[in-house]
């Protein structure tokens, strides 16, 4: 096993859906502060960091036992940074400031607070037993295909989004006929630090899925928090079935 495994928790500021959220008491703790009790009870995460753009995010997350070696620069932290800005800041800042360069780095994000610590380790194990790999995302199965998708063209015509290759309208065939289609999630994901400086990329030229089969959590709505907070309350009781189960397809 790999002995540098880097959590990076990206939480900015400027929150539009639900103001300062990051910080929010959810779950009779700071939102930010379930990613971080995540990172720091896994067996395999060697270190913890925050990269945000706000003081009051940094206090909280310090006081809840994350590192915040450096305040993420604003241009990082608009409402369409993309992840891969904020990861090579962290990334070039640890090298040039510190010496530091880990081995693999975890992408927590607060805003999908309900996990199971077990399945971060999981996915780390994976990656780490794949030097070949530059990444794993954790997916879903897509309950809508995008081979049923359209697209309304200026002219107001449609155009399919997808279409299956040899396969004339292939819109129009029964759902089990048409391939299974996954999406990323969010739930986990973990990413070798080549894929983002050298392929400049958040998933690199290889990546492996890590399938999330059941209900997922996430705060964008102030409607969100009921449902958050009732898993996380069975989460901590200990009833992972209730929560969400992850499967792995065969590599």
């Amino acid at each position: 096993m790999t002995d540098k495994v880097l959590a990076l928790i990206p939480a900015r500021g400027g929150s539009k859906g639900i103001p300062r959220k990051n910080v929010m008491i959810i779950g009779g703790k700071p939102l930010i502060a379930h990613s971080i009790e995540q990172a720091l009870s896994s067996r395999c995460v060697t270190r913890t960091i925050v990269s945000t753009d706000d003081a009051e995010i940094a206090q909280v997350a310090k006081q809840w036992g994350a590192e915040v070696p450096f305040i993420r620069p604003a241009e990082y932290a608009q409402d369409l940074s993309p992840d891969i800005d904020v990861f090579r800041h962290a990334l070039l800042w640890l090298q040039e400031q510190e010496g530091y360069s880990p081995d693999l780095v975890v992408h927590l994000r607060p805003t999908g607070p309900v996990r199971r610590v077990e399945l971060i380790d999981q996915v780390i194990d994976l990656l780490d037993s794949h030097p070949d790999v530059d990444a794993v995302r954790s997916v879903s199965l897509a309950i809508q295909s995008p081979y049923k998708m359209w697209r309304i063209l200026p002219s107001g015509e449609m155009e399919p989004v997808l279409c299956q290759s040899g396969v004339p309208d292939s819109q129009s065939l029964p759902r089990q006929q048409l391939p299974l289609i996954y999406w990323q999630n969010g739930y986990v994901d973990v990413i070798r630090p080549r894929a983002v400086l050298e392929k400049n990329s958040m998933w690199g030229s290889c990546v492996l899925p890590f399938v999330v089969k059941d209900q997922l959590f996430e705060l964008d709505y102030p409607e969100n928090i009921p449902a958050i907070e009732s898993a996380l309350k069975r989460l901590k009781a200990g009833m992972p079935d209730d929560v969400g189960t992850v499967d792995r397809l065969p590599v």
